[in-house]
């Protein structure tokens, strides 16, 4: 019969878990300073490189403010890992510093859209940053009240503690808000922010700055939004693999010294220049190239620990992101990648459409129309996993969608087959229906 263990026996076993954390932190001889590898670290200025161009416009646009006048708004937009957040947060640091030592109350408020549901939600949740900024509470209930109270007591907390503040809206794109609206709640909530000023229940001098990966963001804003809105627009381009070596040579320090091949930054660069030249990316692969390392007990980080990361790197991300999304885009994910596998990285929307068929006929799921599946397909553009772009057939035979994937079309396959419901499609069974397909 099983006895509870004595003190001696609970001492040896405490001791055996910290002798094992001892000895991993004795093995981990390689990262000397893992934040510099986290992609969203917020690094010194000196390290910020490849973008003295949009550096210089957002710091031009908002220096006024350490004159206490209200800055522009402004639109920053390009692909996902490319600086906007880092360049912007860089900025209104070294202005916040600026305007203390001249008594100018000035705030940055910042928030990412991605998981606002709603305008009621997104307006309080700014009143509450305001207020965790500024040390003091929200006086409102989160829910039961309308949209308008919550208004006014944004208002009244950036009057009673700001001269100027600027909002920072990341992402803001993915606010879409009810879908019985017919205008998205982004564009709503950049109507009530940038026309603060010119009302009368606010004082304080209000500035937007709106960050999206997409492009196209400004199309959806409705008339009145635009008209108020009226920002300076910043475009952020792909780094490419020169930039991304730079980027992370001035991280190189993260690690000890000599613990690095030679080969190892450029690869990780090239790695990342191939897929949209994200930054967050490279750096990425450096931290997971340098956990695979230590957990070898190798002396270097080397080329072959940069594939590996590549690999782990890319699948990680396709499961996060897969994970939450509905069998449907699954299916069209599935079909569409399995047809760019074939092609060298992009597949048209009527292939993709009949692989899709096939698809939902091996697996006795719902087969929507093809303008659903297309549409299933454009949904998966906000997760920057694919992207879209018309093409025509000819002057007489109409045009078509054409999907390209930022990740290799192969690892979504295999990703997505780790779904149950996904597992008793045969591989050469699907790769032959491909084919046929694509000799039609």
């Amino acid at each position: 019969m099983p006895t509870d263990p004595g003190p001696e026996e609970s001492s040896e076993s405490t001791g055996s878990i910290k002798d094992l954390i001892l000895e991993q932190e004795e093995a981990a001889s390689l990262i000397k300073n893992r934040a510099l590898l986290e992609p969203n670290e917020i690094v010194d200025e000196e390290r910020i490189v490849g973008r003295d161009s949009q550096l210089t416009d957002i710091t031009q646009h908002l220096r006024v403010a350490i004159s206490n006048e209200r800055p522009p708004n402004l639109f920053l937009y390009g692909p996902s890992g490319t600086g906007k957040s880092l360049i912007i947060n860089a900025v209104c640091s070294n202005i916040l510093e600026l305007c203390e030592s001249r008594d100018i109350r000035f705030g940055v408020i910042q928030m990412n859209c991605q998981n606002v549901g709603t305008l009621g939600s997104a307006v309080y949740e700014l009143a509450r940053k305001v207020a965790n900024d500024v040390g003091v509470t929200v006086e409102v209930p989160e829910h039961g009240i309308p949209n308008k109270k919550k208004w006014r007591e944004l208002y009244r907390l950036i009057n009673e503690h700001y001269d100027t503040v600027v909002f920072i809206l990341d992402e803001l794109d993915m606010l879409i808000g009810r879908r019985d609206m017919e205008e998205p709640a982004f564009s709503r909530l950049l109507y009530q922010l940038s026309r603060a000023g010119s009302t009368d229940e606010i004082t304080s001098q209000v500035s937007v700055t709106a960050i999206t990966n997409d492009t196209k963001m400004m199309e959806n804003v409705g008339s009145r939004a635009l008209s108020s809105f009226t920002p300076e627009d910043v475009h952020f381009s792909d780094y490419d693999a020169n930039q991304l070596r730079e980027i992370l040579w001035a991280r190189e320090d993260a690690f000890h010294e000599g613990a690095l091949s030679n080969d190892v930054i450029p690869l990780a660069a090239a790695f990342a220049a191939q897929t949209n030249g994200d930054a967050r990316k490279a750096i990425d692969l450096m931290r997971t190239a340098g956990s695979i390392a230590e957990k070898a007990n190798a002396d270097q980080v080397r080329e072959e620990h940069i594939r590996e990361a590549q690999d782990k790197v890319e699948k990680n991300r396709v499961l996060e992101v897969t994970r939450g999304i509905s069998t449907q885009k699954k299916l069209c994910l599935f079909a569409t990648a399995a047809v760019a596998r074939e092609t060298g990285g992009a597949a048209k929307s009527p292939l993709g459409y009949r692989v899709y068929q096939y698809l939902t006929g091996t697996l006795d799921a719902d087969q929507y129309h093809q303008e659903t599946y297309v549409n299933k397909m454009k949904e998966l553009t906000t997760y920057s996993l694919v992207e879209t772009e018309r093409k025509s057939q000819g002057p007489h035979s109409g045009s078509y969608l054409e999907f390209t994937f930022g990740e290799n079309p192969n690892t979504i396959i295999e990703t997505l087959r780790e779904d149950s419901r996904l597992k008793d499609v045969h591989v050469d069974e699907l790769r032959a229906v491909v084919r046929a397909q694509i000799n039609k």
